[in-house]
């Protein structure tokens, strides 16, 4: 069987996950390719730039709100490969909401993808993960570093990242696991660009103006972090929340 390390990431059809997902390809990891059956993104799509990187991948499907969905899908990985060296718990949802309108389902919606469904990715990844093994979780500066207007629910749950990959990195820091968070700025993918839930593409253009690196950020560039975090290189760095942003969260505006 090959020595070759092994990734599971959640929400690798579009986005930071299939940036991620090739990322961690490139550097010779195998990849286990996380997607819902309710995203219309192909995950074929990332298969494919795993493959063009030279990597071996698969994609299974996985429904973060259910612990047994997300266990078979790491157990998936094991079974096929017979180790596991890296989780990415990217998986998320956004949505709009009015607080004092918003409903407990809709609360409880965003939580049990956004909060939960990590950690039921981290938990499922962690029986396995040996000596040497990363978990990272993609938080948002929504949450992570900044409060965001009809969004409390979602930045509720990307906070609690925070405070979870913390606790994790001195739980099983004694085990040779690490595990961190990354916190991605304004950052052009399909739920960015979502007018309806996000700022959409028009306001992702305006972002770009008052963005010191004078643009919103792309996939590939959150994505080179985790391949990092995800790294030997990367092997005393934990309990860690690095923001990928551009300097947006450190400007001032004039």
């Amino acid at each position: 069987m090959s020595d070759a390390p092994v990734a599971v990431v959640t929400g690798a059809a579009s986005g930071i996950g299939r940036s991620a997902a090739q990322v961690l390809a490139r550097a010779g990891h195998r990849v286990a390719i996380g997607t819902y059956s309710g995203d219309l993104h192909d995950p074929e799509l990332t298969l494919a730039d795993v493959a063009a990187a030279g990597g071996e991948g698969v994609v299974v499907e996985v429904d973060v709100r259910r612990t047994e969905s997300v266990d078979a899908f790491v157990q998936a990985a094991v079974d096929r490969w017979g180790r596991l060296d890296v989780a990415v718990a990217n998986a998320g949802i956004l949505r709009q909401a009015v607080f004092e309108e918003m409903t407990d389902e809709q609360w409880d919606d965003i939580l049990q993808v956004d909060l939960h469904g990590v950690m039921r990715t981290a938990r499922a990844a962690a029986r396995h993960l040996r000596e040497g093994g990363s978990i990272t979780a993609v938080s948002s500066i929504a949450g992570g570093v900044y409060g965001w207007q009809e969004h409390a629910h979602y930045a509720t749950a990307k906070a609690g990242v925070l405070g979870l990959v913390r606790s994790l990195a001195v739980e099983y820091g004694p085990r040779g696991v690490r595990a961190n968070a990354i916190i991605p700025g304004l950052i052009e993918t399909p739920q960015s660009s979502d007018p309806v839930n996000s700022l959409g593409p028009d306001g992702l253009v305006r972002a770009g103006g008052y963005i010191p690196a004078g643009r919103v950020g792309r996939p590939e560039e959150v994505a080179e972090v985790i391949g990092f975090l995800s790294s030997p290189a990367a092997s005393y760095v934990s309990g860690q929340a690095i923001v990928v942003d551009g300097a947006l969260t450190v400007a001032m505006r004039d």
